[in-house]
């Protein structure tokens, strides 16, 4: 995600807070003179990628019930940002709750398209911007969200033969929302299936989740999944080994299912930036995050990395260099030493709607501080590039920071890591 927003429930390391909503407001750009594999991509590889955001409208569509031409204009003029910011990658959510952006068999049209879900929107939006992305010499990564089902708690608000209401034993209310439950075996085979069908019928460069596995944790709530654990968890210590399990489950059999669909395509995840507090496990980061994906989120990022399950890591190191809780200074260096060794690319995750937004630390006041974080992450070979999030700060430029970024960093385009 970076990925990720409360749109992406994007956590702070201090507080789980997280970027709000808005519409795209996108111009178009000419299109590059070089496709993928011309001169203008000659330079050292780099990845350099752009999350576009579906859930709640973040990013694109703009709105919900635009006409087809609309939506149309409005994704690849993202596409066209791209270029002109010289990226090479986006980053499209295609799945963003339970539903689809392509003409899936498994799971509605999404509700972001029409304002209805399972209304076909009358074209195919995955694949027009793989085709829309490709001609343009972008890679195009399919971004999906393995377990979030709703935005609220109603099933009857989801289609009449929504799997969720065919399955209410699947489902577990949350924090006011609803979420499949990674503890049902069915449920694990269910959710790949429906992202694999996506992996199989289109071109696309990779399969991307972020940082939802386990829902955040809500203040005085159970994510009640004691009938599953009672059936299945027997052999663990713990509820959270187990948990932990079913996560690595998930991630391992999915990236098999992607390598044999589609053995080009790379698998990635960008989880929420810290794996565990050093106060809390000596080989964790210096840092005193109040999320941490081993504990919180039942989410062992590290063993991804160190099993090469994944083939790219995308941490979103959301703070900025300095910040006392999660100090961007002393996060990029830990993770890279964690994918030391491996074959697993290390791409870092960056905040550019922190920019200018008052809310945030000074530090986000400066224009220069995203191109300093480049600055840091050349110091350590291991990182191969960034990614942005997300597209809507991308058009908008605050502050000019990211034109700072393209002037100071992004001479020229260039491939992304193969």
């Amino acid at each position: 995600m970076g990925g990720a927003a409360a749109a992406q429930g994007r956590a702070s390391a201090a507080a789980g807070a997280a970027p709000g909503t808005g519409a795209v407001a996108a111009g178009a750009v000419p299109a590059p003179s070089a496709p993928a594999g011309g001169a203008s991509h000659r330079a050292a590889p780099q990845m350099r990628g752009m999350w576009i955001a579906t859930v709640t409208n973040r990013d694109w569509p703009s709105a919900r019930g635009l006409g087809a031409r609309q939506q149309q204009e409005e994704l690849t003029a993202l596409l066209d940002t791209a270029v002109r910011r010289r990226l090479n990658t986006v980053v499209l959510q295609v799945r963003p709750t339970a539903d689809a952006l392509w003409p899936s068999p498994f799971e509605p049209w999404s509700e972001y398209l029409t304002g209805t879900q399972g209304r076909d929107p009358g074209w195919d939006p995955l694949g027009f911007a793989v085709e829309q992305a490709h001609a343009r010499g972008l890679e195009l990564h399919a971004w999906f969200n393995p377990y979030r089902v709703a935005l609220h708690t109603d099933p009857a608000r989801l289609t009449a033969d929504h799997p969720a209401r065919r399955n209410p034993d699947w489902v577990v209310p949350y924090g006011g929302k609803l979420y499949y439950n990674p503890g049902n075996p069915r449920v694990r085979a269910f959710v790949q299936d429906a992202m694999a069908d996506a992996v199989a019928r289109y071109e696309v460069d990779g399969v991307h989740w972020d940082d939802y596995f386990y829902p955040y944790p809500v203040a005085g709530q159970v994510f009640d999944d004691d009938a599953e654990y009672e059936r299945y968890g027997g052999d663990f210590a713990d509820r959270a080994s187990w948990r932990r399990h079913n996560t690595d489950l998930l991630v391992r059999e999915m990236a098999e299912r992607v390598r044999e669909a589609r053995p080009r395509a790379r698998f990635g995840v960008s989880p929420f930036g810290v794996w565990r507090n050093r106060a809390t496990d000596p080989e964790g980061s210096d840092t005193r995050a109040g999320v941490q994906t081993y504990d919180d989120l039942y989410a062992d990022t590290r063993r991804w990395v160190r099993e090469e399950w994944i083939d790219y890591i995308v941490p979103q190191v959301y703070w900025n260099i300095g910040f006392a809780a999660a100090d961007y200074a002393k996060l990029v260096p830990w993770w890279a030493r964690q994918v030391e060794g491996t074959g697993v690319r290390l791409y870092v995750g960056e905040a550019v709607y922190k920019v200018g937004d008052p809310k945030q630390p000074a530090a986000w006041q400066d224009p220069d501080e995203l191109s300093r974080h480049l600055d840091l992450c050349r110091e350590h070979p291991q990182v191969r590039g960034n990614v942005w999030f997300s597209a809507k700060e991308m058009v908008a430029d605050p502050l000019g920071a990211v034109s700072r970024v393209v002037a100071d960093h992004y001479g020229r385009r260039v491939r992304p890591p193969r």
